[in-house]
């Protein structure tokens, strides 16, 4: 019962964090995922101590529940974004997708090696600046109310391509860390049955609810449209990671599927409920992770300084690139889009750490410099995607 009590006060402790933290951020402009990382920091082990290691830990309740929050947050992200949708941006979301991977990897793993490290552990280290976290810039983007910008889906058919290269690589550095080797054979296994994976159930299963959903109202009780498609993406979230895929890559599919159905709207204001209660405590615990006594000296935070500023450039420039054909603003929304690293770098750090690849400090800085990106990214979106927003209004005439 004592141990109950503890994870009933510590759900307590994050959730309020996560509310006044928002507030905060809201009141000062900000999305208030801005301030839920923030709280995060200030309730974690690091500052207040509140939240202890233990309790953040894989597996444990808050962990579970950050993981069930961040798969909702996808599936609704899902729901507001239709294949047809998609389709139309996929050469942009291909070419951010890949340069966006290309470039951090390339930079990341140059500046490692300049830093004393091997190249295996350097190509270990550069994977950490490569996998965007979804999660931030969709939940930014739902904030402002704009998926269904071309830049937003842009975006999120981006962070789908960029998740498939990041586990390819990731798979690749790992190997090479175990000695392995190179088993390109392997690797095209590995990426075949991911991209297939991805098309039978994305196109697959959304002309499948195109052609009939009416299915979904067959159960007697009045949610069960809401209940079936929760089913589905718990299922495929499961489903994606069996591939080798993040769980939100499958919620994000089962999501699109539901989007395809007539009872579209109706999901949408259902589900809102649920991310409410359980979003916040994924960027809480994001934020709650980061050893701040690691940073404690001038050393550690010029390092920490270089190694963000070369995450957010070389992502930015990824995006940038591969999205110029949406004009230089649309290209800029997009590479900052892409910039959050989030928790997978901290997945990634947290691998490294246990290969005894790097140290606890360098572990401490790769953890940071997620969470950096993925506190300053979403200012600087929100303000480019206004800004924008008023510049075409401003264009367009007047009436007379």
């Amino acid at each position: 019962m004592h141990h109950a009590n503890e994870i009933l006060f510590a759900l307590f402790i994050v959730f309020v964090a996560a509310q006044v933290g928002a507030e905060f951020a809201q009141r000062l402009k900000l999305p208030g995922v801005v301030g839920e990382i923030a709280a995060g920091c200030v309730i974690g082990p690091s500052v207040l101590g509140w939240i202890a290691p233990e309790q953040i830990a894989t597996g444990t309740p808050l962990d579970v529940l950050a993981e069930i929050g961040v798969v909702l947050l996808l599936f609704s992200v899902g729901l507001e974004t239709r294949l047809e949708d998609l389709k139309k941006v996929g050469k942009s979301a291909f070419l951010v997708g890949v340069l966006g991977v290309l470039l951090p990897f390339g930079m990341g793993g140059f500046w490692a090696h300049t830093q004393g490290f091997d190249w295996g552990k350097s190509l270990f280290l550069a994977a950490a600046f490569v996998a965007t976290s979804a999660g931030i810039t969709a939940r930014v983007l739902q904030e402002l109310g704009v998926l269904q910008r071309v830049e937003s889906k842009v975006i999120l058919g981006a962070a789908v391509i960029d998740d498939i290269l990041a586990m390819l690589l990731l798979g690749v550095v790992v190997s090479l860390q175990d000695g392995q080797g190179f088993d390109p054979m392997h690797l095209l296994v590995v990426l075949g049955s991911a991209v297939g994976f991805i098309a039978v159930i994305g196109w697959g299963g959304a002309r499948v609810m195109r052609w009939n959903s009416a299915w979904l109202e067959k159960p007697y009780s009045t949610h069960s449209p809401l209940l079936i498609v929760l089913a589905l993406c718990l299922g495929l979230a499961y489903v994606s990671t069996l591939f080798g895929l993040a769980a939100i890559i499958g919620a994000f599919l089962a999501g699109m599927i539901a989007s395809e159905t007539r009872q579209q709207h109706t999901l949408e204001q259902q589900i809102q409920p649920l991310l409410a209660l359980l979003t916040p405590f994924f960027f809480v615990l994001t934020g709650s992770k980061i050893d701040l006594h690691q940073l404690a000296n001038a050393d550690a935070l010029v390092v920490l300084l270089v190694v963000t500023l070369i995450a957010t450039v070389s992502k930015l420039l990824g995006g940038f690139l591969g999205a110029l054909s949406l004009g230089r603003m649309g290209a800029t929304i997009v590479g900052f889009g892409m910039v959050p690293r989030g928790e997978v770098g901290v997945v990634i750090a947290s691998l490294g750490l246990a290969a005894g690849v790097f140290s606890d400090r360098m572990y401490a800085i790769i953890v940071a410099m997620s969470l950096l990106t993925a506190m300053i990214t979403p200012p600087i979106l929100a303000w480019l995607l206004k800004r924008n927003v008023s510049a075409g209004l401003a264009a367009q005439p007047r009436d007379t």
